[in-house]
């Protein structure tokens, strides 16, 4: 039976980081919040880094591993607030709607690309799924409760969650920065052709036109011949291949950890 565990190992899924984000950004509170709190300008990758080291060390660090992302989470998320005279929707990064939709989004998404990579999971790892990835929004400090409590009802949240949302032109300008990202290292932003067709098909239709994606037939086979590529190519890759990305960011937050553990000490 597959877990999140088994998910985050997939370095693939990090191609639906993209949809995630603009997903969640299309939530009027939560987008006036990325973009009155987030530099995609000058730092455009740092929110992906901050997201993966979260949810790696989440699916595959020790409690206190755990227990150390899900404070610093929570302690840069502090300041993420709208002030009285503010003309956007009043936000905060602990508002439980907002927690649940962004730990939604990050659900959703990495299930959506493992099964277009790997084809459809069976009921049982479906509902393992569900329960395992509801610790990315209580680290958030999202009520247990919150949480849907079967994969069903979470189907039904998240359909009912897609027809409310709405693209606003902040959503919009913050989208351009992050596809365009003048500021990244220049083998990222030779890749931004492809992470821009890939976050526009794994889109729902309706949002990849609010955010002006230009989709026609001629992008759709584009997008489904990478697929088709993807599904041949990466589960034929060796297993350590496949983590590089989780081990990577694994090995980067523990030796930060002891760096940090080494001056404290002095």
């Amino acid at each position: 039976m597959t877990g999140m565990a088994d998910l985050a190992r997939e370095g693939i899924l990090v191609a639906g980081a993209g949809r995630a984000i603009l997903l969640q950004i299309a939530d009027p509170a939560v987008g006036a919040g990325v973009a009155r709190h987030s530099d995609f300008d000058a730092r455009p990758l740092d929110r992906l880094h901050a997201t993966l080291t979260f949810v790696y060390a989440l699916a595959l660090g020790t409690p206190e591993e755990q227990r150390l992302v899900a404070r610093r989470v929570n302690r840069a998320h502090a300041p993420v607030r709208s002030s009285e005279d503010d003309p956007a929707p009043a936000y905060s990064a602990f508002d439980a709607d907002a927690q649940l939709w962004v730990a939604a989004t990050l659900y959703d998404t990495a299930v959506q690309v493992y099964e277009l990579v790997f084809g459809p999971l069976d009921d049982g790892s479906r509902e393992r799924l569900h329960r395992e990835y509801a610790i990315v929004g209580t680290s958030l400090q999202l009520p247990a409760e919150r949480w849907p409590a079967t994969r069903a009802a979470f189907d039904e949240y998240f359909q009912a969650r897609l027809a409310d949302l709405h693209v606003t032109p902040e959503a919009r300008a913050v989208s351009v920065q992050l596809l365009t990202a003048r500021a990244a290292p220049p083998l990222v932003r030779a890749l931004l052709p492809l992470v821009r067709l890939v976050t526009a098909g794994l889109l729902p239709p309706m949002l990849r036109t609010a955010y002006g994606f230009r989709w026609t037939p001629v992008q759709q086979r584009r997008f489904d011949r990478r697929l088709r590529v993807a599904r041949l190519v990466w589960p034929r890759l060796p297993r350590w291949a496949r983590a590089a990305p989780s081990t990577w960011y694994l090995r980067t937050m523990r030796a930060r950890e002891q760096a940090e553990l080494a001056v404290a000490s002095r």
